[in-house]
């Protein structure tokens, strides 16, 4: 894991691998950024022209490396873009920063130590700093032959600018720190493959981390699963030789006044069951457990930060696969809430065992409930692949959501639940089906769901199917494969019900 450090050494004076600067555009000319006043008079004053004279232009996601002239410790200089100068000597903003920090971190791949000169104003632009070059700096190379003799990421992060006697610096940088950390625990089982990464393999993580951290964990099985009467996880797991699992992950604070519960849908693999994907919509459905991974991930996080906020995630856990035994299109399930539901679609199981792990999770009366999914390609449709949505039983919490993900560099837009399309979902031979109107279908979705929650408790539902897993090209501090989308909006919004904003 790459170490974070804060340095009150110069930017001139640190011994580095590499150092790292911020480059704007100021109209049509290049100009050097706050943080790197030593590194420009090493260069006499003309690193901004060298650097244009080498094609830099100041564009967010560029990054160009020179030599060091003398009088810097560092060897290399990396000089990063943030785009456009802001106006009025604002900030730079935090998700600008976190970006190009992500970009270097990518960039100094192999490198052991980065010293960071990007422009730090307060305490959050350190922590945005911290944040995206720990994400940045993320690989997974587990499962590589040459893994151990490929590059390794970017070793150390030491941050310069930050103070690190101010309690308001130290604590950004723990808690980024804590968060990345985090996150990237989440990337690692999203990009695990579905042979190792089974719902009883998923369970036995949670375990352990419960373990590490203090979390009281249950799980269960397929028996108890069975004897408690939930049908929508065995229906969808009924067909795998890897039978499903139902965890609860719980982090308890004895000053918490409120409990935040989230359930994270965890198909590990995602054939489609009886109703089979079509070819070339399987080879990436090992990150249908992205949800109950984000809510994982956050659980722990909210015990290493020592929130004073009651959070239970409930990781919903199975694998759907075709065989002799599964649940086939017209059968009808039993649910867990006593409900029964007509299986249109096998397709459609995420919905199914969500609907058990929020009605479990509703009996124990939280003051709110989110969950997490990979839930529709119709939210893909819809928004892209950057940006998740969000549906509420409630406007305000809904809004509230969105603003927390916009206030963190996560992508969203808020959803309606349209009372007209649940319609499409009533079933001639049972309370409700799990398919409904083709167009909206993410919608359609969210209503299922809804049906599920417990009388009086505010809900919200995060279809995080486009940005949970990255098939394109890394960008900023997103690598190619799971990204961890959702665990940042989940953590501050974890943070905020502690302090009684929410």
């Amino acid at each position: 894991m790459t170490a974070l450090t804060l340095s009150t050494a110069g930017a001139a004076t640190l011994r580095a691998d590499a150092l790292v600067i911020g480059v704007v555009k100021s109209g049509k000319t290049l100009v050097v950024a706050p943080g790197a006043e030593a590194v420009d008079k090493a260069f006499d004053g003309r690193l901004a022209a060298v650097l244009e004279t080498l094609g830099a232009s100041g564009a967010e996601g560029e990054a160009t490396k020179l030599p060091a002239p003398a009088g810097l410790k560092a060897p290399v200089v990396l000089a990063v873009g943030l785009g456009s100068a802001p106006e009025d000597g604002a900030s730079y903003g935090a998700e600008t920063l976190r970006r190009a920090a992500g970009v270097a971190a990518r960039t100094l791949t192999g490198s052991k130590k980065a010293a960071f000169a990007l422009p730090i104003d307060d305490a959050e632009d350190a922590a945005a700093i911290a944040e995206g070059a720990l994400l940045g700096a993320y690989a997974f190379t587990t499962y590589q032959e040459n893994g151990k003799d490929a590059k390794k990421p970017l070793g150390e992060v030491a941050l310069l600018g930050a103070k690190p006697r101010d309690k308001a610096h130290k604590a950004a940088a723990e808690r980024a720190q804590a968060v990345a950390e985090e996150i990237n625990r989440a990337r690692d089982l999203i990009n695990m493959p579905p042979n190792d990464l089974t719902p009883a393999a998923f369970a036995a993580a949670a375990q352990a981390a419960g373990k590490e951290h203090g979390l009281k964990v249950q799980v269960l099985d397929e028996k108890a699963l069975a004897k408690g009467g939930f049908g929508g996880i065995l229906g969808v797991g009924v067909g795998s030789q890897n039978p499903p699992r139902l965890v609860r992950i719980g982090y308890t604070h004895p000053k918490a006044e409120k409990t935040l519960a989230l359930v994270g849908k965890g198909i590990t693999y995602d054939s489609g069951g009886i109703s089979l994907k079509p070819a070339g919509h399987n080879e990436t459905m090992k990150c249908d457990m992205s949800g109950a991974a984000a809510v994982f991930s956050t659980v722990v996080a909210a015990a290493r930060l020592g929130l004073e906020v009651n959070v239970t995630g409930w990781l919903a856990l199975a694998e759907n696969m075709p065989s002799g035994s599964a649940t086939r299109p017209g059968d009808v399930l039993r649910m867990y809430s006593g409900k029964t539901v007509e299986v249109l679609n096998t397709d459609a199981e995420g919905r199914l065992v969500l609907a058990d792990a929020l009605t479990r999770a509703s009996e124990e009366h939280p003051d709110a409930i989110v969950d997490v999914a990979t839930l529709t390609g119709a939210m893909v449709l819809a928004l892209g692949n950057r940006t998740f949505g969000i549906m509420a039983n409630d406007d305000d919490y809904r809004s509230a959501i969105h603003e927390i993900a916009e206030e963190v560099g996560e992508a969203s837009w808020p959803m309606p639940l349209p009372a007209d399309l649940r319609k499409g979902m009533d079933s001639p031979t049972a309370d409700i089906a799990n398919m409904g109107e083709r167009m909206g279908g993410g919608l359609v979705a969210g209503l299922f769901l809804q049906e599920f929650v417990g009388e009086g408790i505010t809900w919200a539902h995060l279809d995080i199917a486009g940005p949970a897993f990255h098939e394109g090209a890394p960008y900023g501090y997103t690598p190619k494969g799971g990204t961890g989308s959702s665990v940042r909006t989940l953590v501050r919004l974890a943070e905020l019900t502690a302090a009684g904003e929410l």
